[in-house]
Protein backbone atom coordinates (compact mmCIF):
# COMPACT_ATOMS: atom_id res chain seq x y z
CA UNK A 1 0.00 0.00 0.00
CA UNK A 2 2.77 2.40 0.32
CA UNK A 3 4.32 3.19 -3.57
CA UNK A 4 1.80 4.15 -5.64
CA UNK A 5 0.35 1.08 -7.54
CA UNK A 6 -2.81 -0.43 -8.42
CA UNK A 7 -4.85 -1.08 -5.49
CA UNK A 8 -6.48 -4.38 -5.22
CA UNK A 9 -10.49 -4.20 -5.00
CA UNK A 10 -9.99 -7.58 -2.85
CA UNK A 11 -9.82 -5.32 -0.37
CA UNK A 12 -13.11 -5.03 1.19
CA UNK A 13 -15.21 -7.35 2.99
CA UNK A 14 -17.65 -9.50 0.93
CA UNK A 15 -20.73 -7.85 1.92
CA UNK A 16 -19.38 -4.79 -0.18
CA UNK A 17 -19.41 -7.30 -2.86
CA UNK A 18 -22.62 -8.59 -3.05
CA UNK A 19 -24.09 -5.28 -2.37
CA UNK A 20 -22.42 -3.80 -5.23
CA UNK A 21 -22.90 -7.60 -7.54
CA UNK A 22 -27.32 -6.62 -5.91
CA UNK A 23 -27.16 -2.45 -7.33
CA UNK A 24 -25.05 -3.63 -10.49
CA UNK A 25 -27.73 -7.22 -11.36
CA UNK A 26 -30.68 -4.71 -10.90
CA UNK A 27 -29.70 -1.93 -12.40
CA UNK A 28 -30.05 0.42 -8.92
CA UNK A 29 -28.07 2.89 -10.78
CA UNK A 30 -28.23 5.33 -7.79
CA UNK A 31 -26.17 8.43 -7.00
CA UNK A 32 -25.20 8.31 -2.92
CA UNK A 33 -23.51 10.24 -0.69
CA UNK A 34 -21.76 8.38 2.18
CA UNK A 35 -20.18 10.04 5.53
CA UNK A 36 -17.36 8.81 7.71
CA UNK A 37 -17.14 9.79 11.29
CA UNK A 38 -16.70 8.32 14.44
CA UNK A 39 -19.55 7.83 17.05
CA UNK A 40 -17.91 8.55 20.54
CA UNK A 41 -14.29 9.85 21.66
CA UNK A 42 -12.21 6.52 23.18
CA UNK A 43 -11.67 7.29 27.03
CA UNK A 44 -9.92 9.90 28.41
CA UNK A 45 -9.89 11.33 24.88
CA UNK A 46 -11.08 14.96 24.62
CA UNK A 47 -10.53 14.83 20.99
CA UNK A 48 -9.06 13.15 17.82
CA UNK A 49 -6.81 13.99 14.87
CA UNK A 50 -7.60 13.88 11.54
CA UNK A 51 -4.89 11.74 9.36
CA UNK A 52 -4.72 9.62 6.64
CA UNK A 53 -6.59 11.80 3.75
CA UNK A 54 -3.64 11.83 1.59
CA UNK A 55 -3.35 7.40 1.57
CA UNK A 56 -7.23 7.47 1.18
CA UNK A 57 -6.87 9.61 -1.77
CA UNK A 58 -4.28 7.50 -2.96
CA UNK A 59 -6.28 4.53 -2.54
CA UNK A 60 -9.56 5.92 -4.47
CA UNK A 61 -7.36 7.21 -7.22
CA UNK A 62 -5.75 3.48 -7.72
CA UNK A 63 -8.21 0.85 -6.54
CA UNK A 64 -8.78 -1.93 -9.64
CA UNK A 65 -9.79 -5.54 -9.94
CA UNK A 66 -6.93 -7.02 -11.84
CA UNK A 67 -8.22 -10.22 -13.97
CA UNK A 68 -6.95 -12.85 -11.52
CA UNK A 69 -9.59 -11.17 -8.85
CA UNK A 70 -12.09 -11.12 -10.82
CA UNK A 71 -11.31 -14.70 -11.59
CA UNK A 72 -11.03 -15.48 -7.76
CA UNK A 73 -14.37 -13.88 -7.21
CA UNK A 74 -16.03 -15.87 -10.10
CA UNK A 75 -14.97 -19.01 -8.52
CA UNK A 76 -17.12 -18.11 -5.33
CA UNK A 77 -19.65 -20.17 -4.78
CA UNK A 78 -21.68 -17.23 -3.40
CA UNK A 79 -21.33 -15.96 -6.66
CA UNK A 80 -22.36 -18.63 -8.57
CA UNK A 81 -25.51 -17.48 -9.61
CA UNK A 82 -24.67 -13.80 -10.93
CA UNK A 83 -24.85 -12.60 -13.83
CA UNK A 84 -21.70 -11.45 -16.08
CA UNK A 85 -22.61 -8.00 -15.96
CA UNK A 86 -21.28 -7.80 -12.88
CA UNK A 87 -18.26 -9.21 -13.47
CA UNK A 88 -17.84 -7.20 -16.01
CA UNK A 89 -18.30 -3.97 -13.75
CA UNK A 90 -15.26 -5.10 -11.98
CA UNK A 91 -13.15 -5.47 -14.67
CA UNK A 92 -13.47 -1.98 -15.42
CA UNK A 93 -14.22 -0.70 -12.05
CA UNK A 94 -12.30 2.80 -11.67
CA UNK A 95 -13.84 5.45 -8.33
CA UNK A 96 -15.35 8.56 -10.39
CA UNK A 97 -16.98 10.04 -7.26
CA UNK A 98 -16.26 13.49 -5.45
CA UNK A 99 -15.07 13.37 -1.69
CA UNK A 100 -14.93 16.08 0.59
CA UNK A 101 -12.86 15.93 3.64
CA UNK A 102 -11.49 17.58 6.58
CA UNK A 103 -7.74 18.48 5.72
CA UNK A 104 -5.10 16.41 7.60
CA UNK A 105 -3.69 17.65 11.15
CA UNK A 106 -7.69 19.04 12.17
CA UNK A 107 -8.90 18.50 15.44
CA UNK A 108 -12.69 17.08 15.52
CA UNK A 109 -15.06 15.43 17.19
CA UNK A 110 -17.64 12.90 17.35
CA UNK A 111 -20.48 13.15 14.87
CA UNK A 112 -18.11 15.49 12.41
CA UNK A 113 -17.80 14.05 9.12
CA UNK A 114 -13.68 13.37 8.52
CA UNK A 115 -14.90 12.34 4.83
CA UNK A 116 -18.05 12.88 2.34
CA UNK A 117 -18.01 10.37 -0.31
CA UNK A 118 -20.80 11.17 -3.35
CA UNK A 119 -20.51 8.12 -5.63
CA UNK A 120 -22.33 5.63 -7.79
CA UNK A 121 -24.00 3.87 -5.16
CA UNK A 122 -21.52 0.47 -5.78
CA UNK A 123 -18.76 2.17 -6.24
CA UNK A 124 -19.46 4.26 -2.62
CA UNK A 125 -20.06 0.87 -1.02
CA UNK A 126 -17.26 -1.10 -2.68
CA UNK A 127 -14.74 1.84 -1.45
CA UNK A 128 -15.85 1.50 1.94
CA UNK A 129 -13.72 -1.04 3.92
CA UNK A 130 -10.33 0.40 2.66
CA UNK A 131 -11.35 4.08 3.88
CA UNK A 132 -12.02 3.08 7.13
CA UNK A 133 -9.40 1.03 7.69
CA UNK A 134 -6.40 3.86 6.43
CA UNK A 135 -8.20 6.88 8.18
CA UNK A 136 -8.71 4.64 11.38
CA UNK A 137 -5.09 3.98 11.77
CA UNK A 138 -3.24 7.24 11.26
CA UNK A 139 -6.21 9.23 13.41
CA UNK A 140 -5.68 6.49 16.00
CA UNK A 141 -1.78 7.40 16.21
CA UNK A 142 -1.98 11.17 15.45
CA UNK A 143 -4.78 12.03 17.98
CA UNK A 144 -2.25 9.45 20.24
CA UNK A 145 0.95 11.45 19.23
CA UNK A 146 -0.85 14.86 20.33
CA UNK A 147 -1.23 13.63 23.61
CA UNK A 148 2.04 12.20 24.18
CA UNK A 149 3.89 15.31 22.37
CA UNK A 150 1.49 17.80 24.96
CA UNK A 151 2.02 15.94 27.81
CA UNK A 152 5.91 16.50 27.01
CA UNK A 153 5.32 19.82 27.20
CA UNK A 154 7.85 21.52 24.56
CA UNK A 155 10.23 18.93 24.61
CA UNK A 156 10.78 17.13 21.43
CA UNK A 157 9.15 13.57 20.73
CA UNK A 158 10.85 10.78 18.50
CA UNK A 159 8.73 8.25 17.17
CA UNK A 160 10.01 5.00 18.07
CA UNK A 161 7.40 2.31 17.82
CA UNK A 162 7.81 0.47 14.66
CA UNK A 163 9.45 -2.89 16.08
CA UNK A 164 5.89 -3.06 17.85
CA UNK A 165 3.80 -2.08 15.58
CA UNK A 166 1.09 -4.68 14.09
CA UNK A 167 2.98 -5.31 10.59
CA UNK A 168 5.83 -3.55 8.55
CA UNK A 169 3.15 -1.26 6.86
CA UNK A 170 1.78 -0.02 10.59
CA UNK A 171 5.19 0.88 11.45
CA UNK A 172 5.64 3.13 8.36
CA UNK A 173 2.10 4.96 8.77
CA UNK A 174 2.35 5.16 12.44
CA UNK A 175 5.67 7.07 12.31
CA UNK A 176 3.94 9.41 9.20
CA UNK A 177 0.71 9.93 11.83
CA UNK A 178 2.76 10.38 14.84
CA UNK A 179 4.81 13.21 12.82
CA UNK A 180 1.22 14.92 11.99
CA UNK A 181 0.36 14.59 15.58
CA UNK A 182 3.29 16.58 16.62
CA UNK A 183 6.07 14.04 17.10
CA UNK A 184 9.56 15.87 16.05
CA UNK A 185 10.64 12.42 13.93
CA UNK A 186 11.41 8.82 13.66
CA UNK A 187 12.91 5.91 14.06
CA UNK A 188 11.78 4.44 11.12
CA UNK A 189 13.92 5.35 8.03
CA UNK A 190 11.95 3.61 5.26
CA UNK A 191 9.27 6.35 6.86
CA UNK A 192 12.21 9.61 6.52
CA UNK A 193 12.53 8.60 3.00
CA UNK A 194 8.82 7.83 1.78
CA UNK A 195 7.17 10.99 3.41
CA UNK A 196 10.50 13.34 4.30
CA UNK A 197 10.10 12.70 8.08
CA UNK A 198 13.53 14.16 10.13
CA UNK A 199 14.76 10.26 11.18
CA UNK A 200 16.86 9.87 14.88
CA UNK A 201 18.61 6.88 16.39
CA UNK A 202 21.20 6.14 18.54
CA UNK A 203 22.50 2.87 19.14
CA UNK A 204 20.92 -0.36 21.15
CA UNK A 205 22.56 -2.06 23.97
CA UNK A 206 23.90 -4.44 22.12
CA UNK A 207 26.12 -2.45 20.90
CA UNK A 208 27.66 -1.89 24.23
CA UNK A 209 27.68 -5.64 25.09
CA UNK A 210 29.31 -6.52 21.94
CA UNK A 211 32.48 -4.49 23.43
CA UNK A 212 34.70 -6.02 26.15
CA UNK A 213 35.09 -2.47 27.32
CA UNK A 214 32.32 0.33 27.87
CA UNK A 215 34.91 3.20 27.80
CA UNK A 216 35.49 1.34 24.08
CA UNK A 217 32.34 0.89 23.15
CA UNK A 218 31.36 4.54 23.52
CA UNK A 219 35.03 6.12 22.32
CA UNK A 220 34.69 3.71 19.08
CA UNK A 221 30.69 5.31 18.40
CA UNK A 222 32.10 8.69 18.90
CA UNK A 223 34.70 7.72 16.21
CA UNK A 224 32.28 7.28 13.45
CA UNK A 225 29.53 9.99 14.50
CA UNK A 226 32.00 12.71 16.31
CA UNK A 227 29.17 15.29 15.94
CA UNK A 228 25.49 13.02 16.13
CA UNK A 229 26.48 10.79 19.58
CA UNK A 230 23.91 10.06 21.61
CA UNK A 231 25.63 7.67 24.30
CA UNK A 232 23.08 4.68 25.67
CA UNK A 233 24.23 5.06 29.12
CA UNK A 234 22.19 2.49 31.58
CA UNK A 235 23.85 -0.98 29.96
CA UNK A 236 25.16 -1.59 33.00
CA UNK A 237 25.70 1.23 35.56
CA UNK A 238 24.25 4.82 34.82
CA UNK A 239 27.22 6.94 36.86
CA UNK A 240 30.29 4.56 35.93
CA UNK A 241 29.06 5.04 32.36
CA UNK A 242 28.70 8.78 32.93
CA UNK A 243 32.68 8.46 34.62
CA UNK A 244 34.01 6.93 31.73
CA UNK A 245 32.25 9.32 28.65
CA UNK A 246 33.72 12.56 30.73
CA UNK A 247 37.30 10.57 31.52
CA UNK A 248 37.03 10.24 27.51
CA UNK A 249 37.22 14.02 27.11
CA UNK A 250 35.48 13.38 24.01
CA UNK A 251 31.87 15.64 24.44
CA UNK A 252 28.52 13.72 23.00
CA UNK A 253 25.61 15.50 21.41
CA UNK A 254 23.80 13.46 24.16
CA UNK A 255 23.10 10.51 26.43
CA UNK A 256 20.07 7.89 26.85
CA UNK A 257 18.20 6.68 29.73
CA UNK A 258 16.29 3.99 28.91
CA UNK A 259 15.52 1.86 31.76
CA UNK A 260 15.57 2.32 35.95
CA UNK A 261 14.60 4.99 38.06
CA UNK A 262 14.72 7.79 35.19
CA UNK A 263 13.81 10.67 36.96
CA UNK A 264 16.66 9.92 40.01
CA UNK A 265 18.87 9.37 37.24
CA UNK A 266 18.49 12.06 34.68
CA UNK A 267 18.91 14.78 38.06
CA UNK A 268 22.32 13.15 38.61
CA UNK A 269 23.05 13.01 34.74
CA UNK A 270 22.57 16.54 34.53
CA UNK A 271 24.28 18.08 37.62
CA UNK A 272 27.56 16.16 36.39
CA UNK A 273 27.10 17.51 33.08
CA UNK A 274 27.01 20.79 34.15
CA UNK A 275 29.66 20.03 36.58
CA UNK A 276 32.23 18.63 33.54
CA UNK A 277 31.23 21.95 31.25
CA UNK A 278 28.98 20.08 29.08
CA UNK A 279 25.81 22.32 29.78
CA UNK A 280 24.78 21.70 26.21
CA UNK A 281 24.89 18.42 25.92
CA UNK A 282 20.91 16.33 26.05
CA UNK A 283 19.53 14.08 27.85
CA UNK A 284 17.42 11.76 25.88
CA UNK A 285 14.65 9.50 27.76
CA UNK A 286 13.04 6.02 26.47
CA UNK A 287 11.60 2.71 28.02
CA UNK A 288 7.86 2.16 27.91
CA UNK A 289 7.11 5.52 28.16
CA UNK A 290 3.93 7.35 27.42
CA UNK A 291 2.13 10.42 28.36
CA UNK A 292 1.01 9.86 30.99
CA UNK A 293 4.55 8.65 32.58
CA UNK A 294 6.42 11.94 30.96
CA UNK A 295 3.61 13.88 32.44
CA UNK A 296 4.71 12.49 35.73
CA UNK A 297 8.67 12.72 35.26
CA UNK A 298 7.82 16.68 34.37
CA UNK A 299 5.74 17.15 37.09
CA UNK A 300 8.59 15.86 39.24
CA UNK A 301 11.44 18.22 37.79
CA UNK A 302 13.19 15.44 35.97
CA UNK A 303 15.71 16.90 34.20
CA UNK A 304 14.89 15.35 30.14
CA UNK A 305 15.31 17.35 27.51
CA UNK A 306 13.71 14.92 24.65
CA UNK A 307 11.78 11.34 24.42
CA UNK A 308 11.68 8.34 22.72
CA UNK A 309 8.41 6.89 22.46
CA UNK A 310 7.39 3.59 20.85
CA UNK A 311 5.29 0.46 22.22
CA UNK A 312 2.26 2.79 23.72
CA UNK A 313 2.48 5.37 20.41
CA UNK A 314 2.75 2.67 17.63
CA UNK A 315 0.07 1.08 19.13
CA UNK A 316 -1.92 3.54 20.93
CA UNK A 317 -1.76 0.70 23.26
CA UNK A 318 -4.23 2.28 26.17
CA UNK A 319 -6.88 3.02 23.29
CA UNK A 320 -5.94 0.72 20.44
CA UNK A 321 -9.69 1.83 18.07
CA UNK A 322 -11.60 4.46 17.29
CA UNK A 323 -15.49 3.56 16.73
CA UNK A 324 -14.97 4.80 12.72
CA UNK A 325 -17.90 4.33 10.75
CA UNK A 326 -19.10 4.70 6.80
CA UNK A 327 -22.99 5.68 6.69
CA UNK A 328 -25.17 6.39 4.26
CA UNK A 329 -26.69 9.99 4.20
CA UNK A 330 -28.64 10.95 1.18
CA UNK A 331 -29.62 8.41 -1.98
CA UNK A 332 -30.60 10.21 -5.36
CA UNK A 333 -32.24 8.49 -7.95
CA UNK A 334 -33.38 9.88 -11.41
CA UNK A 335 -34.74 13.26 -10.24
CA UNK A 336 -35.53 12.20 -6.74
CA UNK A 337 -32.82 12.87 -3.72
CA UNK A 338 -33.69 11.10 -0.75
CA UNK A 339 -32.30 11.69 2.43
CA UNK A 340 -31.07 8.86 4.90
CA UNK A 341 -30.53 7.76 8.29
CA UNK A 342 -30.34 5.10 10.69
CA UNK A 343 -32.67 4.52 13.77
CA UNK A 344 -31.95 1.50 15.96
CA UNK A 345 -31.35 1.80 19.42
CA UNK A 346 -27.63 3.80 20.21
CA UNK A 347 -26.65 3.78 16.51
CA UNK A 348 -28.77 6.60 15.09
CA UNK A 349 -27.21 8.82 12.64
CA UNK A 350 -28.47 11.59 11.04
CA UNK A 351 -29.65 12.11 7.28
CA UNK A 352 -28.03 14.60 4.76
CA UNK A 353 -24.80 15.99 3.74
CA UNK A 354 -22.96 17.69 6.32
CA UNK A 355 -20.72 20.47 6.86
CA UNK A 356 -18.96 21.42 10.16
CA UNK A 357 -18.78 24.94 11.42
CA UNK A 358 -16.18 26.01 13.84
CA UNK A 359 -16.64 29.29 15.87
CA UNK A 360 -13.88 31.03 17.66
CA UNK A 361 -14.08 33.48 20.92
CA UNK A 362 -12.58 37.18 20.98
CA UNK A 363 -8.97 35.49 21.69
CA UNK A 364 -9.06 32.82 19.23
CA UNK A 365 -9.54 30.27 21.05
CA UNK A 366 -12.17 27.72 19.58
CA UNK A 367 -15.29 28.12 21.54
CA UNK A 368 -17.67 25.23 19.80
CA UNK A 369 -18.65 23.28 16.02
CA UNK A 370 -22.05 23.27 14.70
CA UNK A 371 -22.90 20.44 12.53
CA UNK A 372 -25.22 21.32 9.85
CA UNK A 373 -26.28 20.82 6.38
CA UNK A 374 -23.69 21.21 3.75
CA UNK A 375 -26.30 24.38 2.49
CA UNK A 376 -26.25 26.52 5.47
CA UNK A 377 -23.90 29.20 6.29
CA UNK A 378 -23.14 30.99 9.47
CA UNK A 379 -21.96 33.87 10.40
CA UNK A 380 -18.52 33.77 11.89
CA UNK A 381 -18.68 29.84 11.24
CA UNK A 382 -15.38 28.70 9.81
CA UNK A 383 -16.74 25.17 7.37
CA UNK A 384 -14.12 22.80 7.98
CA UNK A 385 -15.06 20.09 5.32
CA UNK A 386 -13.44 20.81 1.75
CA UNK A 387 -13.38 19.29 -1.44
CA UNK A 388 -10.51 16.93 -2.69
CA UNK A 389 -11.44 14.61 -5.30
CA UNK A 390 -13.74 15.09 -8.34
CA UNK A 391 -14.77 12.54 -10.45
CA UNK A 392 -12.71 10.30 -9.06
CA UNK A 393 -9.62 12.86 -9.60
CA UNK A 394 -7.64 14.65 -6.85
CA UNK A 395 -8.45 18.07 -7.12
CA UNK A 396 -4.94 19.49 -5.63
CA UNK A 397 -2.09 17.93 -7.20
CA UNK A 398 0.49 17.24 -4.96
CA UNK A 399 3.18 15.43 -6.50
CA UNK A 400 4.95 18.45 -7.12
CA UNK A 401 5.51 19.57 -3.53
CA UNK A 402 8.60 17.86 -1.47
CA UNK A 403 7.74 15.43 0.63
CA UNK A 404 8.55 16.93 3.73
CA UNK A 405 7.32 20.51 2.73
CA UNK A 406 4.12 18.37 2.26
CA UNK A 407 3.50 16.70 5.88
CA UNK A 408 4.66 19.46 7.41
CA UNK A 409 2.10 21.81 6.16
CA UNK A 410 -0.20 18.91 8.09
CA UNK A 411 1.94 19.00 11.09
CA UNK A 412 1.71 22.36 11.05
CA UNK A 413 -1.78 22.66 11.27
CA UNK A 414 -2.42 19.88 13.92
CA UNK A 415 -0.19 21.96 16.32
CA UNK A 416 -2.16 25.58 15.24
CA UNK A 417 -5.61 23.69 15.77
CA UNK A 418 -4.07 22.68 19.51
CA UNK A 419 -3.16 25.97 19.90
CA UNK A 420 -6.46 27.23 19.30
CA UNK A 421 -8.20 24.70 21.65
CA UNK A 422 -8.58 25.58 25.74
CA UNK A 423 -6.47 24.22 28.14
CA UNK A 424 -9.78 21.77 29.53
CA UNK A 425 -9.80 20.17 26.34
CA UNK A 426 -5.77 19.70 25.98
CA UNK A 427 -5.59 17.80 29.58
CA UNK A 428 -5.24 13.81 29.31
CA UNK A 429 -8.06 13.46 31.77
CA UNK A 430 -11.43 14.01 30.51
CA UNK A 431 -12.69 17.48 30.01
CA UNK A 432 -15.55 18.48 32.37
CA UNK A 433 -17.64 19.77 29.98
CA UNK A 434 -16.59 18.25 26.94
CA UNK A 435 -16.20 20.03 23.98
CA UNK A 436 -19.76 21.60 22.66
CA UNK A 437 -20.43 20.19 19.50
CA UNK A 438 -24.31 21.02 18.32
CA UNK A 439 -26.58 20.01 15.43
CA UNK A 440 -28.45 22.85 13.33
CA UNK A 441 -32.07 23.53 13.52
CA UNK A 442 -32.01 22.83 10.22
CA UNK A 443 -30.20 19.63 10.35
CA UNK A 444 -32.68 18.54 13.43
CA UNK A 445 -35.43 19.30 11.73
CA UNK A 446 -34.58 16.91 8.43
CA UNK A 447 -33.77 14.09 11.09
CA UNK A 448 -36.93 14.56 12.34
CA UNK A 449 -39.04 14.34 8.97
CA UNK A 450 -36.86 11.28 8.12
CA UNK A 451 -37.74 9.72 11.53
CA UNK A 452 -41.62 10.48 10.20
CA UNK A 453 -41.24 9.23 7.29
CA UNK A 454 -39.45 5.62 8.30
CA UNK A 455 -41.80 5.64 10.56
CA UNK A 456 -44.58 4.88 8.49
CA UNK A 457 -42.99 1.80 7.33
CA UNK A 458 -40.81 0.46 10.30
CA UNK A 459 -43.35 1.48 12.91
CA UNK A 460 -41.10 3.48 14.87
CA UNK A 461 -42.54 5.09 17.53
Amino acid sequence: MLPREPFSGLLTDLYELTMAAGYVQNRFNARATFELFVRHLPPRRNYLVAAGLEQAIDFLENVRFSSEDVSYLRALPFFRHVRSEFFDYLSRFQFTGDVWALPEGTIFFPGEPLLRVTAPIAEAQLVETSLLSIVHFQTLIASKAARVTTAAAGRPVVEFGSRRAHGVEAGVLAARAAFVGGCQGTSNTFAGRRFGIPVYGTQAHSWIMAHEDEAEAFRDFLDVFPEQSTLLVDTYDVRAAMEKIIALGRKPAGVRLDSGDILADSKWVRKRLDQAGWKEVQIFASGELDEDRIEVLLRSSAQIDAFGVGTALSTSSDSPNVGVIYKLVEVGLGDTVRSAAKFSQEKITYPGRKQVFRFAGKDGKVSGDVIGLDTESFPGGEPLLVPVMRDGKQIEATDEEAPLARIQRVRNRCLADRARMTERILVLRVAEPPFPVRYSKQLEQLHDQVRQTVAKTARIG
